[in-house]
């Protein structure tokens, strides 16, 4: 289809630069509808991304196209106290704004079987930060120049869904995955601003959704990480010689259509940071950066809990709105005694702290039958606070994060 190939080379091209770090590098939900939802979305099925959600969605999704963008602010800063003398040095993370794409087809081929494909973004490890006037351009991490960390994560979703009988359906969808990274003013660790490299992944992810009755709905998927290729450029710095994978994850959901006009949804996520070394291992690893048992950022894995109601207004408006909760994967707390406090030092790079989100979103229905989708979310500020390795130069590090989101979707149902 001519409008998919286009949207994938805009994609790529909207997509570099992004940062849409909320779970960790996973957003909070994927699509207008599931973002108004807080991203629970696991046993619903009224758009096309089930590529990004649970595939066997597109069985019941009927013929469709979801076009939309949102943008996105997350608002970083960190600081240390004790490294560059008395006092604190405080600094915050420019490029505050970023599209992030999305799109989603799906197309039935009779009434039992459908055929689409899911584009959608990750990311999440942007970031910005100055060099401080004041200590001879030195940045917090005691490189030279600016200090921060680009990464955007582009996956391609091929979906086909199959229904078993009227009620219940499963889905599979490879997921062909597309990376970009670039990091700077890592020189104090020997790490030098090699500009952007760039590696390719594949993955795959399957679903399964059930209508238990007329009011109740059932879905689970399961996504294999996403094996990347080694960010050659980076060997130096991610562990096992430059890997940087996404992690495997999954999701429950059940919804229930508890009137006619009142739909709630209740969702679980578990994302395993743990299986990425490159992620997972502590900061203070005992082997060297880009070594299998080299500094990493430290995360734990993530469980996240989403729940979401959905109001048909009128015939022609539906609201939404939700909450999801999820502890953030970095541990960091002023009185820790263990070597866990160490988890903020790199961690100034991704300050993936964000824990709770609150949403609201709208669609509204055309005479033509297409529909207008709009969704906003924010992200409660969070912070992690935490004492920095003497290598990496002391002192006490705190991070901190709120995010912003605004996005809007159009659709075409045919």
């Amino acid at each position: 289809m001519k409008l998919s190939q286009v949207f994938v080379g805009l994609a790529l091209a909207g997509l570099a630069g992004s940062a849409f770090a909320t779970n960790g590098y996973f957003s909070h939900g994927y699509g207008m509808k599931a973002k108004g939802m807080a991203g629970a979305s696991t046993a619903m099925h009224e758009d096309a991304f089930g590529g990004a959600n649970n595939p066997a969605a597109m069985a019941f999704a009927g013929n469709r196209i979801d076009l939309g963008v949102d943008l996105f602010s997350p608002i970083r800063e960190a600081s240390n106290t004790g490294a560059f003398g008395p006092g604190t040095v405080t600094s915050e993370s420019g490029s505050e704004y970023f599209l992030v794409p999305e799109f989603g087809y799906n197309r039935m081929i009779n009434e039992d079987v459908s055929l689409g494909v899911t584009v959608y973004g990750n990311g999440g490890m942007n970031s910005d930060y100055s060099g401080i006037a004041a200590f001879g351009g030195a940045n917090l991490l005691g490189g030279s120049g600016s200090l921060g960390v680009d990464l955007m994560q582009l996956i391609i979703a091929p979906t086909a869904a199959f229904k078993v009988d009227t009620n219940h359906s499963v889905g599979i969808s490879p997921l062909l995955g597309y990376q970009r990274f670039r990091a700077e003013g890592l020189t104090a660790f020997g790490i030098p601003n090699a500009g952007y490299d760039d590696a390719f992944g594949f993955g795959v992810r399957v679903g399964y959704m059930g209508k238990l009755s007329s009011s109740v709905t059932i879905g689970a998927a399961y996504a294999s990480k996403i094996n990347f290729e080694e960010f050659s450029k980076y060997a130096g710095l991610f562990a096992e010689q430059g890997d940087f994978d996404i992690p495997e994850n999954y999701n429950l959901g059940i919804a229930w259509q508890a009137s006619p006009m009142l739909k709630l949804a209740l969702d679980y996520q578990r994302i395993n940071y743990s299986s990425v070394n490159s992620v997972a291992n502590p900061v203070t690893s005992p082997g060297a950066f880009g070594a299998d048992n080299g500094p990493g950022f430290g995360w734990d894995d993530m469980d996240v809990w989403k729940l979401g109601v959905e109001y048909k207004y009128s015939q022609k408006l539906t609201l939404r709105a939700g909450y999801s909760h999820a502890d953030s994967p970095i541990t960091g707390d002023m009185t820790c005694a263990t070597s866990n406090c160490a988890e903020v030092t790199l961690n100034i790079l991704a300050p993936s702290v964000i824990e709770d989100h609150v949403t609201l979103g709208f669609t509204y229905t055309l005479a033509s039958g297409n529909e207008v989708t709009m969704s906003y979310m924010h992200a409660f500020e969070n912070d992690a606070t935490g004492v920095r390795p003497g290598p990496f130069g002391g002192g006490v590090d705190r991070i901190q994060m709120y995010q912003n989101s605004l996005g809007i979707q159009y659709s075409w149902k045919m």
